[in-house]
């Protein structure tokens, strides 16, 4: 466990003190903690949530479907040839709206390409409309398959059927 000093916000050091008086009045003013949580009843101000990006759940929010990533709607490009590229990807997608990000992951060993790709646009429009015509189209002379890359399914039963 790591140790952790909290020094009081109200230390006024004087460089024309003696060096030995100022060192003192600033080792009063620490507070040694230890451990994870600090003990209980501490203050946890360095733990709070603030700046993190987030969501709306929408008006879908908790039914099966696509979901909204942070930025955009994702969409999954599988079967894509080894030999494509991002320019490729892009002359094939971009009729359908302006794509946010492509990601293409390469093989370190060949080189090529993975096999997938993800496309973002910014609006559902968008990714569905390319979703619905390119999910079976040919592409370098292979079929490519699209679908949503953040898919959320139906809610489970925490029901189980126990065998007597």
């Amino acid at each position: 466990m790591a140790d952790v000093l909290d020094i009081n916000d109200a230390v006024d050091i004087d460089v024309e003190d003696d060096g030995e008086q100022s060192v003192l009045r600033l080792k009063d003013k620490v507070i040694k903690r230890k451990g994870r949580g600090f003990g209980p009843g501490e203050s946890r101000e360095h733990e709070k949530n603030t700046g993190y990006e987030s969501i709306e759940p929408g008006d879908h929010g908790d039914e099966p479907g696509p979901q909204k990533s942070v930025e955009g709607w994702i969409l999954f490009v599988t079967s894509v040839h080894e030999e494509a590229n991002e320019d490729d990807l892009n002359e094939k997608f971009s009729e359908f709206g302006v794509i946010k990000n492509i990601s293409i992951n390469l093989d370190r060993r060949t080189g090529f390409l993975k096999g997938y790709a993800l496309i973002e646009y910014g609006t559902f429009e968008e990714a569905a409309a390319a979703r619905e015509a390119l999910n079976g189209s040919a592409m370098l002379g292979q079929t490519i398959g699209v679908d949503w890359c953040f898919v959320k399914g139906p809610k489970k039963s925490r029901k189980r059927n126990k065998r007597h």
